[in-house]
């Protein structure tokens, strides 16, 4: 079982309790990603864990040799105003100097985060949103540390098998998160036949609201080698999830979840909130910008968000919202990550007996 978070004190939970940790090291300058890979090796003695970086294969401004102040200066003012007006509807006051977040979506940065990774004893190295680069698979055989890929359609699969990587993500639309519009039950077989049919025996992981032992053992039953979870993790003791979303993941149902691109500019599965609803062009709201324009113009506001809505402000906690996945409905309780594994554990186990006695004699 992988267990992939952003934060550090999950990903050395879940390694130590014999699961498998995946530290999201996209956000992070190669500074920061050295200082938290080193402290995950201080705190797992030696068990093994993996990073995952997104190096989106289609991007604004790629190719380009833009900086920061480039892919700016490409938010319309339209835009702002957008968000502007968004926040006085729920009694916020827009910041005098509108303020961007870095570009970390672009890709930019990933040859020097992958650097900063291979420095450390990582097991796994994962990529979202495409082929991971040449540069990618390339490090991976190298150092002798296997590329996984996320993907989201069967013939996604094909490409990246063609491209040389090492473990397949069947991510299903249930998924927090960058997720495609085919069900985790759907795509698993169609990814195994479709891997099948060119001759290919990569391992498939399975994803997508995958936050029980018994959901494991279901994809495992239909030829999954494995389960690949994020969701379950974001209401764990360790997590760094904002207080009142964490709150809010504990209260909702899997209804409660809707594809939006109103955070990157490319639809991830969040909780609903008047932000996710209002960058729904189908449903009257504003079209999101591409990747990662939309992140930059995004994330300073939901951060000063999350923390008027920890402080109360009925209107921030109106907008709050995060990544999850339709698994949050099973997420009703805090629960240290070693007993979310020993959990996970107990619960495949039971599945796999019944599974058995299922069986006629």
């Amino acid at each position: 079982m992988f267990a992939f978070s952003h934060c550090r004190d999950v990903v050395a939970a879940v390694s130590n309790a014999g699961g498998f940790g995946v530290l999201g090291g996209t956000a992070y300058t190669p500074e920061q990603l050295d200082q938290e890979l080193s402290w995950i090796d201080d705190h797992v003695g030696g068990k093994p864990y993996g990073v995952d970086l997104i190096v989106p294969a289609r991007y604004e401004g790629k190719g380009e040799d833009l900086t920061m102040s480039d892919l700016a200066g490409r938010i319309p003012d339209e835009y702002r105003g957008f968000v502007t007006e968004l926040l006085a509807a729920h009694d916020i006051e827009a910041e005098e100097a509108p303020r961007f977040g870095n570009a970390a979506l672009s890709g930019n940065t990933g040859k020097d985060l992958l650097d900063v990774a291979m420095n450390h004893p990582i097991r796994l190295i994962a990529n979202a949103l495409g082929v991971p680069p040449d540069y990618m698979i390339k490090a991976g055989k190298e150092n002798g540390v296997p590329v996984a890929a996320l993907v989201g359609a069967k013939e996604h699969a094909v490409k990246q098998a063609r491209a040389g990587v090492d473990l397949i993500v069947a991510q299903g639309t249930e998924a927090g998160g960058h997720c495609g519009e085919v069900t985790t039950l759907v795509l698993v077989p169609e990814v195994l036949e479709a891997l099948a049919a060119i001759g290919s025996d990569i391992p498939v992981l399975a994803a997508g609201g995958i936050v029980t032992g018994r959901q494991m053992a279901a994809t495992v039953a239909m030829g999954a080698a494995g389960a690949w979870t994020g969701s379950v993790w974001l209401t764990t003791e360790e997590a760094e999830t904002a207080p009142y979303t964490k709150e809010k993941f504990l209260a909702a149902s899997s209804r409660d979840t809707v594809r939006s691109a109103g955070r990157t500019g490319k639809p991830a599965r969040q909780l609903v909130s008047d932000w996710t609803q209002a960058w729904l062009p189908n449903e009257g709201g504003q079209k999101p910008l591409p990747l990662p324009l939309q992140s930059m113009l995004a994330e300073p506001v939901v951060r000063r968000i999350d923390v008027l809505a920890a402080q109360g402000h009925p209107g921030a906690q109106a907008l709050a919202t995060y990544f999850v996945g339709q698994g949050v409905g099973l997420m009703n309780k805090v629960k240290p990550a070693r007993e979310v594994v020993r959990e996970f554990i107990e619960d495949y186990v039971a599945a796999t007996e019944r599974l058995s006695n299922s069986l006629p004699d």
